[in-house]
């Protein structure tokens, strides 16, 4: 994306993206707008049919080239497979996006099964570092890169007993992303964390379908739910040139609803 010889200071071009939890939602989000800007890229998930379809999608919508690879981000064979397979079919991971979650421990924090509160950090805390480092000692340790974590307004503020657990283990991936950052900054890696608020997907279906959150939502300075349109911008701004100055940082998309 040139103009003149100016480049796109959004562009994507030549560069290749890893995103983990890339069959839908957020995820599948940002892996097209990604390919808008011109990426390749690898996106994974736990099933295949998902992860397929998925990429099917996005070469339609951006006619790029796309990776598909079916991976569990609790597996240390399936995380190592996934940057194997990156690495042989790109030869480079510029970008990488954690975004596989789940809530597996929904409820107040003194009813939380010990199983699941195990489970929960193992997808929304160990994977996302796990993959980190594979990524950074393949390819980032000597060509730098972006990592971008995806964590929730949640890991910034308690937000309801259904959401505690949750909200524990994304206060835990922010300050991964401040750790990795300074830690990692002498590599020309930068490393930051994508803080949603209540986003419209399948994961968060319980909470926007509460009468009570919606009428809480209607007083927020832009009164209305979160849709995943509204994410891949802020993730492309973080992983393009246009971000080259910003890490260590939890960039918060809730529509205004942390200033009420």
């Amino acid at each position: 994306m040139v103009s003149g010889d100016k480049v796109y200071p959004f562009s994507l071009e030549g560069k290749t993206a890893l995103i983990a939890g890339g069959s839908r939602g957020i995820g599948e989000e940002i892996a097209r707008v990604f390919s808008l800007a011109g990426a390749k890229l690898v996106i994974s998930s736990r099933r295949a049919e998902g992860i397929e379809a998925a990429a099917e999608r996005i070469r339609q919508a951006s006619g790029g080239q796309v990776l598909a690879v079916a991976s569990s981000i609790t597996s240390e064979k399936d995380r190592r497979d996934l940057v194997d397979r990156a690495m042989a079919w790109s030869g480079r991971i510029d970008v990488l996006v954690n975004n596989a979650g789940s809530n597996p421990a929904s409820g107040p924090l003194a009813d939380v099964a010990e199983s699941a509160w195990d489970k929960i950090f193992d997808i929304n805390l160990k994977g996302p570092f796990m993959l980190s480092r594979l990524v950074y000692h393949a390819y980032m340790k000597d060509h730098g890169g972006c990592i971008i974590n995806t964590a929730s307004v949640g890991g910034l503020r308690a937000g309801g007993s259904l959401t505690s657990a949750y909200g524990v283990t994304k206060a835990a991936l922010i300050h991964l992303t401040h750790c990795l950052a300074s830690e990692w900054g002498k590599n020309g890696i930068r490393v930051n964390a994508l803080a949603p608020g209540l986003i419209k997907t399948r994961l968060s279906q319980a909470l926007w379908q509460d009468p009570a959150r919606e009428q809480r939502l209607a007083t927020s300075p832009i009164a209305r739910l979160g849709v995943v349109e509204d994410i891949g911008g802020a993730a492309l701004l973080l992983a393009s040139g246009a971000g080259s100055f910003i890490t260590g940082h939890a960039l918060v998309i809730d529509g205004g609803s942390m200033v009420r």
